[in-house]
């Protein structure tokens, strides 16, 4: 605690300073009876039996499902948000469902009949619901259940470490591959990378980008991320979806022609490029 009675949140490159019930960045954070506490732990939104490949995961048992919930907030703040209506909420503004980690595992374990194999935290950030993430994650594994996390990749490293080897696939949207433009969306660009790097060496990983106008449709910027994800590995799948005018961003869809011409670029390295929301 500093001098101004605030606590510093570092589960994430913000690293919020809170005074006492102070909300943080992301809604779903805050400093109560002066700790940093959840107040989306065990608050699930969403929850459906989803085909992986919407995740997307193409590569990842692709035939299969997977239990798929989602919370409310993030740490970034994207103009283009395609999920707004839970990234910007806190718990007063939605309606949101009690469900332990261990009644989220048993759901996952009843769904198997069904194709189910796992469990992903996915249509908000998840990672800024670290604990729940967490604790659901620890068990699911016991049970040999896949464990997913679809997520911006902004996690600091101690929390980080704790997930990479409870987590058995990730997809990781890369924003864009430029520092200004990671800026203006309220994101850090190197803790992606990092995210991203580590997340490479210790689980199945594929990552997408979203092609916007303006933010991440420059040429000369994109062949340096396909450098980037060569370098890694060039087994690695790269989604490239099409941006449509959603939140409080209206400039017009990406072209298709662009879409397929940066296809084209990456497949020049990369061994698996898909176009998504064509």
């Amino acid at each position: 605690m500093n001098t101004m009675n605030r606590v510093e949140c570092d589960l994430c490159p913000r690293r919020c300073q809170l005074m006492e019930g102070q909300l943080g960045f992301c809604k779903a954070r805050a400093l109560e009876d002066g700790n940093i506490v959840s107040l989306s732990y065990g608050k699930i939104i969403a929850l459906s039996l989803d085909p992986i490949v919407k995740k997307p995961l193409s590569f990842f048992y692709p035939e299969s499902f997977i239990l798929s919930a989602g919370s409310f907030g993030c740490n970034m703040d994207c103009l283009f948000c395609q999920n707004y209506t839970l990234a910007r909420s806190g718990l007063e503004d939605v309606r949101t469902y009690d469900i332990s980690p261990e009644e989220l595992v048993q759901s996952a374990i009843d769904l198997k009949d069904r194709g189910n194999i796992g469990i992903a935290f996915t249509y908000n950030e998840p990672t800024i619901n670290f604990e729940y993430v967490r604790d659901t994650f620890e068990l699911a594994r016991k049970e040999n259940l896949e464990t997913v996390l679809v997520s911006n990749g902004q996690i600091n490293d101690s929390y980080l470490e704790v997930l990479l080897p409870l987590t058995t696939a990730w997809n990781i949207d890369l924003k864009t591959f430029s520092e200004e433009n990671y800026k203006k969306l309220g994101g850090d660009f190197e803790t992606t990378l990092n995210t991203i790097t580590k997340a490479a060496k210790k689980s199945h990983l594929e990552i997408t980008t979203l092609v916007v106008p303006g933010i991440s449709d420059n040429l000369e910027n994109f062949k340096r991320e396909v450098d980037f994800i060569a370098d890694l590995d060039p087994q690695i799948p790269l989604h490239l979806s099409r941006y449509f005018p959603s939140h409080h961003y209206h400039e017009p869809p990406t072209s298709v022609s662009l879409l397929e011409e940066m296809k084209e670029i990456a497949e020049n390295r990369l061994e698996h490029v898909i176009l998504g929301n064509i």
